[in-house]
């Protein structure tokens, strides 16, 4: 099975798994290379630690700068960050970070 077959039989296994039902719209078709990229299911630990996104609920008392701190030692990354605030949740389901008015979280699109 080539890397086109392999991509498409991925995006099969995704569709599937997400329960999408239309049909796909193809613009315009291309060889691809396996010199560039890997695909997800074939990809190392090593490349999924530094490459990948952790997802993380912080705990009250540590800062955001602290926690970065720890997830970059404890998996000897150069480079990591936050992408928002990481404040501990309440428990009325909003972070205490989360300064967008309530009227915001009714807006439906």
């Amino acid at each position: 099975m080539g890397l086109a077959e392999k991509g498409l039989s991925f995006i099969d296994y995704l569709t599937a798994r997400a329960g999408y039902r239309n049909e796909w719209i193809v613009v315009r078709e291309a060889d691809t290379s396996s010199d560039y990229g890997v695909l997800p299911y074939e990809r190392s630990i090593r490349d999924h630690i530094s490459y990948g996104v952790l997802n993380l609920d912080k705990p009250p008392g540590p800062t955001s700068h602290e926690i970065v701190a720890w997830v970059k030692r404890m998996f000897s990354v150069r480079r990591a960050g936050h992408g928002g605030t990481l404040e501990p949740s309440l428990g009325v389901g909003r972070p205490q970070g989360d300064r967008c008015p309530a009227s915001w979280l009714r807006e439906q699109y």
